[in-house]
């Protein structure tokens, strides 16, 4: 590393001492690409500074939230406004129903929206929901699909096509995860086989309709449509988990991307603005059996948060305005096609993918990536020189291979220009130094 972070280095040994391994959520301690990690002071548009005043092109964006890029001055307006006349109230707003209605206006499958605090609480209570209207005990996940940190997901395939469960952290119990059954991403027939070993328990099939917590990898064809149908044929309802892709594969999720109508969908990131926030929503007649409205009860203090919908409301504001997210997609391609280019004139083997506003790096001979063994075969050493040499160009990657990256409406022409030139001198510095 040829740049010095003496005020981060110092604050992770502080932070060690308080903290669980120094952070608040794993990824951010870097050990995917070692080092120590930035400790971040501020942000603004498509830049962030760490606490050494390094400044950085930021393609990690909060992991997705930001796609109005940091303190938007329309976001912070908001944010200013709805904090001078209160922060929590514990009771219905008028900025609940607004926001409501906003993501009604704008995801087809959606009738009816339940906010909470965090993706992994809309994931589980979305599970719950659908539980309680099928009665069926068991739900089919993806393996390599990430749907937050309940202890119902929290597990990894067995052998052959899918198995039952077993716990993948301890704390987990395999009582806990007895009725959670994982199949390949991209796998029809194993869903498939699932249905026909299970055909009257299976309650939903959750998915990630675009992966994201794998790096990036779109669905085939034929998959989306093919849960659509399984999932009907067998009366199991359909989960389309877009805490990270709504509103950023297209404008309406990658339900409206893929003509796709979930039962249920869960939601978080962009419907924050960067604030913390989830949502489960989906069909009328499915989201009635919600408390009070019906039997299946869900509560949480700071649910529907002022602060957090005002932060939302602003940034779907914003990507509702002419031309905006078409922008931010166009730019999105440009920069994953001259990533590939940076690649191939050095000969680095990468294949990059790009779905809306989001795309990914697998240092990888190809092809792409379609589920996770094929995922697991890239070369994550190469990619962690690729961060570092990046990072000393000022440029912010996600310390990763297996997550992605995100653009926002800051991130112009010339912030691509930057980052595409930087992207070329450190592919050629791989290319040099092939085993360093």
């Amino acid at each position: 590393m040829t740049f010095a972070i003496p005020t981060s280095q110092a604050l992770y040994a502080r932070a060690q001492k308080v903290i669980p391994g120094g952070v608040n959520s794993p990824v951010r301690a870097f050990r995917a690409v070692g080092g120590t990690p930035l400790f971040i002071r501020r942000g603004q548009g498509p830049y962030v500074w760490d606490e050494d005043g390094h400044q950085f092109i930021d393609y990690v964006l909060s992991w997705g939230p930001l796609i109005a890029g940091h303190a938007h001055p329309k976001v912070v307006e908001a944010l200013t406004r709805t904090a001078q006349e209160g922060t929590s109230f514990g009771a219905p707003t008028r900025l609940e129903i607004e926001l409501a209605e906003m993501v009604v206006d704008m995801m087809p499958g959606v009738e009816m929206v339940r906010f909470v605090n965090s993706g992994t609480e809309a994931t589980m209570s979305a599970l719950r929901l659908a539980r309680a209207v099928t009665g069926r005990p068991k739900v089919i996940k993806f393996v390599g699909n990430y749907h937050g940190h309940a202890d119902a997901f929290l597990v990894r395939a067995g052998s052959g096509v899918a198995t039952l469960g077993l716990p993948d952290s301890p704390g987990v119990t395999p009582g806990t995860v007895q009725d959670t059954l994982t199949a390949t991403y991209n796998d029809l027939d194993a869903v498939r086989g699932l249905f026909e070993q299970f055909p009257d328990d299976i309650a939903a099939v959750i998915v990630e309709p675009v992966a994201g917590n794998m790096g990036l990898v779109p669905p085939k064809p034929d998959f989306l449509p093919g849960l659509r149908a399984l999932t009907r044929e067998h009366g199991a309802l359909l989960i389309f988990d877009e805490v990270m892709t709504g509103f950023r594969v297209h404008p309406g999720g990658a339900q409206a991307l893929y003509d796709i109508d979930p039962d249920i969908t869960t939601l978080g990131k962009v419907i924050g603005g960067g604030l913390p926030v989830g949502a489960y929503a989906g069909k009328a007649e499915i989201m009635r059996h919600v408390a009070p409205a019906g039997p299946m009860y869900q509560a949480g203090t700071l649910s529907g948060n002022p602060l957090a919908m005002a932060a939302g409301k602003a940034t779907l504001e914003i990507l509702r305005e002419p031309g905006v997210w078409d922008a931010i997609a166009a730019r999105t391609q440009r920069l994953v096609q001259g990533l590939q280019d940076a690649a191939a004139a050095a000969g680095v083997p990468v294949q990059a993918t790009a779905v809306g506003t989001m795309f990914g790096l697998f240092f990888h001979p190809g092809p792409a990536p379609t589920h996770w063994d094929e995922v697991k075969r890239s070369d994550t050493q190469r990619y962690a020189r690729w961060f570092w040499a990046m990072l000393e160009r000022g440029v912010y990657f996600a310390p990763s291979q297996f997550e992605v990256g995100f653009l926002s409406t800051e991130h112009d022409d010339a912030v691509l220009q930057r980052t595409l030139d930087a992207a070329y001198e450190a592919m050629r510095e791989l290319a040099q130094n092939p085993a360093a």
